[in-house]
């Protein structure tokens, strides 16, 4: 019955109690979390290590160990209790090949550990993942890197196969993107260029879902002249710094960055261009995003500037859902919106959607896509619902108990259907931590009108210098590795503390 209990609580999403794993060593303890988490996803897992003093308070409220992880020089061993029987445990080894030492920190134990780890707890559950033991964000990335390195288009779907345990699916989704994503990028300047974002972290109001920066716009209305100086100063340093480069893309996102008025945008458009050069940009995206922020005025504001896409995000086209996420719009709100960017001249309008939202089903999702395709976009990302510990989402299931929302294969197929018939090609890929199903986030579009940003920022290829609260700065060096710098999350540490900000990109991009 315990393990019934527990495998249903993962697959079907009712919240059950705290799942303990003990680890008698701390080596990947990150790694064993993500895969339980993948398998229990409306469970709160915690791992901790034996012996150490920073979990005994845990150890006392939750005295039950559902699993524990032992890393030995000659194995790994797995033990999954509860049954209050210890002969009927269930048990598994995994002896150390030749020569390897899985006591030791190193890429073989990491890749064994996962790959036995997977395989016992789809072994116990019944259930398979889509992904695999992959925990990364990036699984396109793996395929371009080896077929880069000479592997063929099917031996690296027999690599994502057999190694990480990837679907078929999956495992062709991800070649069939990154061949794309090739193509896409064989114009970017990867040594001697970089890509521009400017972040603007304000929102009318906060969705449910939603853990990024953000604040109200209504609260900082006084305070936007200062935060857009602040941004060009960022510009004025940052273009010194960045001289003699090529920029390829630039990307205004938030946050909502139609959150500020016509003329605040009209500033913020004309500072790029007074202080980079945009003669070689292939793709200037403003995540114009939320319908309740968009106005005639605003979108001829960008208009009079080399803006080439545009977002319009309705997440969905159910009126109930929209209220429950805190979407301060209607779905009729949608529609006019989008009618009005095509009027205004943008031939190039992405719109997002969100699946596994609170209260929909597969119908749900099929009215939303339909009503998508009337509209008749050039882009569509796809989110699977990621509930972040940081969102207000996270908060409310546990605060109201909510049943932890799961993502199916059926809505996925849905939308990449609808994708389709508007002959659409995924051309991008991303997951994220805590994804409703175990899915991804993925990008289609028509041709010629990809977002490159977006590969860009996935892929991590090329640097990125990126302006404003809340926004990360990366420089990718021609031996690959890569180096970050931050800027402060809340808007006034930011403005505060911008000199300390600069310093640090300066010595980022000496």
């Amino acid at each position: 019955p315990w393990k019934q209990m527990h495998c249903e609580g993962g697959i079907t999403g009712e919240t059950k109690s705290m799942l303990r794993i003990d680890e008698n060593i701390d080596l990947y303890r990150y790694e064993i979390h993500s895969l339980i988490k993948a398998f229990y996803p409306a469970e709160d897992v915690k791992v901790l290590v034996e012996n150490d003093p920073a979990g005994e308070k845990i150890r006392r409220e939750h005295p039950d160990v559902f699993m524990k992880v032992s890393m030995e020089r000659d194995r790994i061993a797995l033990q999954i209790s509860g049954t209050g029987e210890e002969e009927n445990d269930f048990r598994r080894s995994l002896p150390a090949s030749s020569g390897a030492d899985y006591s030791a920190k190193c890429k073989e134990t990491k890749d064994a550990l996962k790959s036995f780890l997977y395989q016992t707890l789809s072994e116990y559950t019944g259930t398979e993942l889509p992904w695999g033991d992959l925990i990364g964000i990036r699984p396109t990335k793996i395929a371009m890197t080896r077929m880069e390195d000479g592997s063929s288009e099917k031996e690296t779907i027999d690599f994502l196969e057999k190694e990480h345990q990837v679907s078929g699916e999956k495992a062709h989704l991800a070649v069939d993107i990154a061949k794309r994503e090739k193509r896409i990028l064989s114009g970017i300047h990867y040594e001697n260029g970089y890509s521009l974002y400017i972040g603007i972290p304000f929102c009318p109001t906060t969705c449910l879902y939603c853990s990024f920066p953000s604040f109200n716009i209504a609260l900082w209305k006084e305070r936007i002249g200062e935060y857009l100086d602040a941004l060009e100063r960022e510009m004025a340093e940052t273009a010194e710094l960045m001289k003699g480069q090529i920029l390829d893309t630039v990307y205004i996102g938030g946050g909502t960055p139609t959150s500020l008025e016509a003329e605040e945008l009209d500033r913020l458009c004309c500072a790029i261009e007074r202080y980079f050069d945009m003669s070689t940009v292939q793709e200037f995206t403003v995540e114009a995003g939320r319908p309740d922020s968009i106005t005639r005025e605003k979108l001829q504001a960008l208009r009079k500037h080399p803006i080439t896409r545009i977002s319009v995000n309705p997440q969905t086209m159910k009126e109930e859902t929209l209220k429950i996420i805190g979407r301060h719009h209607t779905v009729q709100q949608v529609v006019d919106t989008f009618r009005m960017a095509r009027e205004c001249g943008f031939d190039n309008i992405n719109m997002d959607l969100i699946l596994g939202l609170p209260g929909e089903d597969a119908e749900d999702v099929r009215r939303t896509t339909e009503k998508v395709r009337e509209l008749n976009p050039d882009s569509l990302t796809v989110h699977s619902l990621a509930i972040k510990r940081a969102s207000r989402l996270r908060r409310v299931i546990d605060e109201k108990g909510y049943p932890v929302l799961i993502n199916t294969d059926e809505t996925m197929e849905i939308a990449a259907e609808a994708a389709k018939n508007m002959e659409m090609k995924p051309y991008y890929l991303y997951r994220q931590k805590n994804m409703s199903g175990n899915f991804e986030n993925v990008g289609y579009a028509r041709e010629g009108k990809y977002g490159i940003y977006n590969i860009l920022i996935m892929e991590e290829k090329q640097t990125i210098m990126a302006l404003g609260a809340g926004s990360i700065s990366k420089r990718v060096f021609p031996d690959g590795r890569i180096e970050r710098c931050d800027n402060a999350k809340e808007v006034s540490v930011y403005l505060e503390n911008l000199d300390e900000m600069l310093e640090r990109k300066r010595k980022l991009f000496a």
